[in-house]
């Protein structure tokens, strides 16, 4: 699960880069200020014992919030994850409209969280992969902004909520069943300190290392030299 975590945070880090899914945050897809360019070089640490104890007095706290809802809440490393399954959580016939049911659990989360500036938010809408991935990247990214909504309706400000659509790309299970597609089709939210999301989505926004592969100029006078031997 530990690496689950860590692929998803990669996929939204790397897909982030690319520019912001919120048109109305900042033109930044870096959502908790500071320069991007200056993480990159020294990638914050991840402050493993605050971090901890943080998930230990949210994890009850959202366990209540989410009683009597089809909401799952897990516990991975260093974050918490809520699930809401599309099928219990927005309008069939208006697939990105979220349905009266869930406007109360997701809104005693939101109440939770608003009082802590110091918690980071991201949010992210998955699909399942039958129909066209253009359309399952809008759909998802709709639900992640119809869920970001509640969030910011209860006040949490824009400086600490991310949110994604990742379409078909992270499933939980296979697509080649009813059940399957249906766990796929989802809304995620990762809670978390917000200097631990920082440093864990820092730590997959890293330059690739240099390659041991030598100069142009090198291998160009290698061939040369092959030429001439020939």
């Amino acid at each position: 699960m530990y690496k689950k975590t860590l692929v998803l945070l990669c996929c939204v880090s790397l897909a982030a880069c690319a520019g912001n899914s919120d048109k109305s945050s900042s033109g930044s897809w870096w959502p908790f200020g500071g320069s991007e360019a200056v993480v990159k070089k020294a990638p914050p640490k991840i402050d493993h014992e605050m971090t901890n104890a943080w998930l230990d007095e949210y994890e009850p706290r959202l366990k209540v919030a989410l009683q009597d809802s089809k909401m799952e809440l897990e516990r991975r490393e260093n974050v918490l994850v809520v699930t809401a399954p599309v099928e219990s959580s927005f309008n069939p016939d208006r697939p990105s409209m979220l349905l009266p049911a869930v406007l109360g659990p997701f809104t005693r989360v939101a109440k939770i969280l608003e009082t802590d500036k110091s918690t980071g938010v991201l949010i992210l809408g998955h699909a399942d992969s039958t129909g066209q991935v253009e359309t399952n990247l809008k759909l998802s990214e709709d639900r992640a902004k119809a869920v970001a909504s509640i969030f910011r309706l209860s006040g949490l400000q824009r400086d600490r909520l991310l949110l994604k659509g990742v379409g078909s790309d992270m499933p939980r299970a296979a697509n080649d069943s009813v059940q399957g597609r249906a766990l796929n089709r989802r809304v995620e939210i990762l809670l978390t300190p917000q200097k631990t999301l920082v440093a864990l989505l820092a730590q997959y926004n890293q330059p690739a290392p240099t390659t041991a592969a030598l100069p142009v100029a090198q291998v160009a006078a290698d061939q040369k030299g092959k030429d001439k031997a020939q």
